[in-house]
């Protein structure tokens, strides 16, 4: 039986300072000061490499680790309990002193169409510009609409629709997640179906971490924890870290909890569109272990189905 864990008297949470990262972190801060009353709550502001850098993509420069390297020293040398992440933007392989203690509930994980001049992608002529930093959601572009120019688009989620009004882009595409959860959802002039453009894994959630050494971080966190969402979460990870995927890699994976289980689908491609490999597949159990099983058999579909040489060409 475990115990009941002590209250916490202090916490505090390491972010990045862009907006919505410190939306999220306010987000938790809350969460927790409802759940702990009395606690002080504090944040630590904090700016990462993948914050400076912007001139060039992620998967010339590091990666989605860029994002969390700052915070995590940050754990590591007891300025912060936690760092709240999208995690979307967290790698699968997490070093062994650090571990996801919270997955909160999901908000709409789908890709958000934005523009000024169109209702949709199907509505944009040939030559039209969309910006996006993500290979998946280039691939994904290019396969089902080849005549559209894909370009890149770094920045913060202000900076990238900056650029947008500026007249930079024709379109661009965002995750909704974030533009909801800053009150920013009639700038979304369509919401991408999923068959249009597959979510990347752990889109719209956010996870928590902290030192695998604390095992009272993960207590304090668990009232906050939402079982469907960490469940499928844990899928769509279990296939990236299987397919030892990062943002150098075109992959989507998005899990679905129902009555009947779990539903996954997931592809990995090729930048250009001209090559994918889809896998789906379903669990009749919506637990963790389940969850990871799922994510593992996707990902062996998809290497048997032609990903392997996809993967070993793109690295």
């Amino acid at each position: 039986m475990s115990s009941t864990p002590k209250i916490p008297t202090r916490i505090v949470i390491a972010t990045r300072e862009s907006r919505l990262a410190l939306w999220q972190a306010e987000h938790v801060k809350a969460r927790l000061e409802a759940t702990w009353p009395g606690c002080a709550v504090e944040l630590l502001g904090m700016t990462t490499r993948g914050d400076q850098i912007l001139d060039r993509t992620l998967s010339k420069v590091g990666g989605k680790g860029l994002f969390v390297k700052e915070l995590e020293e940050a754990l590591l040398d007891g300025r912060a309990d936690l760092a709240v992440h999208s995690m979307k933007d967290v790698p699968a392989e997490l070093p062994p002193e650090f571990a996801l203690v919270a997955t909160l509930a999901r908000e709409r994980p789908q890709d958000a169409f934005v523009s000024n001049r169109y209702d949709s992608l199907d509505d944009m002529p040939p030559g039209a510009v969309v910006g996006t930093s993500s290979l998946r959601r280039e691939a994904q572009i290019h396969a089902q609409f080849p005549y559209l120019g894909v370009h890149p688009l770094r920045g913060n989620l202000d900076t990238r629709l900056r650029k947008l009004d500026e007249g930079q882009f024709d379109a661009i595409i965002l995750a909704a997640a974030g533009l909801r959860r800053l009150g920013l959802a009639d700038r979304i002039r369509a919401e991408l179906p999923t068959e249009v453009s597959l979510p990347a894994a752990g889109q719209g959630a956010l996870g928590i971490e902290a030192r695998a050494d604390r095992p009272e971080v993960a207590q304090w966190l668990a009232p906050l924890v939402d079982h469907d969402t960490t469940v499928c979460v844990a899928a769509e990870r279990a296939l990236t870290q299987a397919l030892q995927g990062g943002c150098d890699v075109p992959i989507g994976a998005y899990c679905e909890a129902g009555a009947d289980g779990l539903s996954m689908r997931a592809f990995v491609a090729t930048p250009d569109g001209e090559r994918f490999v889809r896998a789906h597949g379903g669990a009749a159990d919506v637990d963790v272990v389940s969850a990871q099983r799922l994510g593992r058999e996707l990902a062996n579909q998809l290497l048997a189905g032609g990903a392997r040489e996809i993967l070993a060409n793109l690295r």
